[in-house]
């Protein structure tokens, strides 16, 4: 499992070039209200060692301190990322870091881009949607159309309804990354290939008709066994309606 620092890397992202990654979660444990099968920083109950999580002013000196050290060293920065060990919009000091590390990267990194990877779960909250809405890259994540289904992949906090997530993301105006992980489980009874996952899916991005897709498939070690991940040739089939249909999308390995 991976357990990362308030401020990390940069490292090479798939899906974003030379990402230097911000992690507003605890730095020796995981709070997430999702507990994806497929999630790299491992299970919910094993991240339970640490729930300190970083202020604002710590994010932004931390930040500012790479960032500066970064720029000595003539290193180009493409993206400044928040992911880490959970999900993002759950530290409640969030909009306030947003507008930090916009100030910084303005003053520090000009030609970057401020991406935020999020499960979409607390955009309906209208301080946490007008702080992903300021950044360049707000990368909502959808993999799959029904709360059952969801269920079984996320296993998402009580509470969950992806009607009132889609809702949500129509505020953006289509000016959002969707992103999405492509698998199969025997055991937890999923495949995105399935016409239960796959047209509900693609429903839901003509609804929400955002600016990119990104989709993609296991590349790192998951807490449960036996996933099975897709080949790009397999994802690019999978979507290739909405391919024909305009769509903009970016499909990783």
């Amino acid at each position: 499992m991976i357990r990362e620092e308030t401020v990390f890397g940069p490292i090479f992202s798939r899906r974003l070039g030379t990402s230097l990654g911000i992690n507003l979660l605890p730095e020796k444990g995981k709070i997430c209200n999702f507990d994806c099968i497929y999630c790299e920083c491992g299970w919910n109950k094993d991240g339970h060692g640490d729930s300190r999580l970083p202020s604002a002013a710590k994010v932004r000196a931390d930040l500012e301190n790479m960032l500066e050290h970064l720029r000595r060293q003539q290193v180009k920065v493409d993206s400044i990322t928040f992911s880490g060990d959970g999900e993002p919009t759950l530290n409640p000091e969030f909009p306030q870091i947003i507008d930090d590390t916009l100030a910084l990267r303005d003053q520090l990194a000009p030609t970057a881009k401020v991406s935020v990877l999020s499960n979409a779960t607390r955009v309906h909250l209208p301080q946490i949607f007008k702080a992903v809405q300021k950044v360049d890259n707000p990368i909502m994540k959808i993999d799959a159309p029904t709360n059952e289904l969801i269920a079984r992949i996320n296993k998402p906090a009580a509470g969950y309804d992806i009607a009132r997530v889609v809702e949500a993301l129509k505020q953006f105006n289509g000016d959002f990354i969707l992103q999405t992980c492509m698998l199969r489980s025997k055991e937890y009874n999923f495949d995105s290939s399935r016409h239960e996952v796959l047209d509900g899916w693609m429903d839901i991005v003509r609804q929400l008709r955002p600016r990119e897709i990104m989709v993609y498939t296991i590349d790192r070690p998951t807490p449960a066994e036996g996933l099975e991940k897709f080949t790009v040739e397999e994802m690019t089939a999978l979507v290739q309606p909405l391919i024909d249909e305009g769509f903009q999308l970016q499909i990783k390995g």
